[in-house]
């Protein structure tokens, strides 16, 4: 085991909170942050760390006050954006397909996805990953690492009260290697794609990944398009 290697329960553990945290603040995360803050002293400093300095500039503000927040961090500001795909693809059509296979992905789990939320969204992917198959929890997350660097470094700049747990996630995976950091830099130097085509922003069509191959027991997995560099 690597030295930045968490046991399943602390993977668990680091990212459900981080799942909770960054989603948008409701009166069910106010009545867990005791809760979270408890359990991130079961993780390692580097993880629980940054993970309870998110919780403590939560902890105490008004709802009202971290609504407003949360919309101005999160939805005004293209380097902010919780959505993996997005900073690899934009509004593309390549961000079509990507987003295809993270559905994909949830149905092998035997997961049906919501509708209403797409699936590439930080918060599901961390969800699915924590209560449902670390493995490709983690992997989807690998193959956009270069967006979510980019989405934790714009947070620190700006000094976010979330920052920390953007930080807390990327804390539980492999330490960058120098193609990956060349990509988290092309990627802060250009930005996402603006092509808008081909996509339409707040919804996935329906998808049924269809028949096994014959020969196989499972369909054929969609191609995962990821940032040049990435895992």
């Amino acid at each position: 085991m690597s030295s930045r290697a968490l046991t399943g329960q602390q993977l668990t553990v680091a990212w459900q909170s981080a799942s909770l945290v960054l989603g948008y603040p409701g009166q069910h995360l106010l009545d867990r942050l005791d809760l979270i803050r408890r359990a991130s002293h079961e993780l390692p400093d580097r993880v629980g760390g940054p993970l309870r300095r998110t919780v403590e500039r939560l902890t105490g503000e008004s709802l009202t006050e971290l609504e407003a927040d949360y919309v101005e961090t999160f939805d005004t500001r293209r380097r902010h954006n919780l959505f993996l795909t997005y900073f690899a693809h934009g509004d593309t059509r390549k961000r079509g397909l990507a987003l295809l296979r993270f559905k994909q992905t949830y149905l092998e789990s035997g997961v049906v996805p919501d509708d209403g939320e797409l699936p590439d969204h930080l918060c599901v992917v961390l969800e699915y990953g924590a209560t449902v198959d670390h493995v490709r929890g983690r992997q989807l997350v690998l193959d956009h690492r270069a967006g979510l660097e980019l989405l934790r470094l714009s947070l620190a700049e700006a000094d976010s009260r979330w920052a920390g747990a953007v930080e807390s996630v990327t804390a539980t995976l492999p330490e960058l290697r120098g193609d990956e950091m060349d990509a988290v830099r092309r990627l802060a130097a250009d930005g996402p794609p603006t092509e808008e085509v081909g996509l339409t922003p707040y919804g996935t069509p329906g998808f049924d990944p269809g028949p096994a191959p014959p020969g196989q027991s499972s369909p054929t997995l969609l191609p995962m398009p990821s940032f040049p560099g990435g895992r």
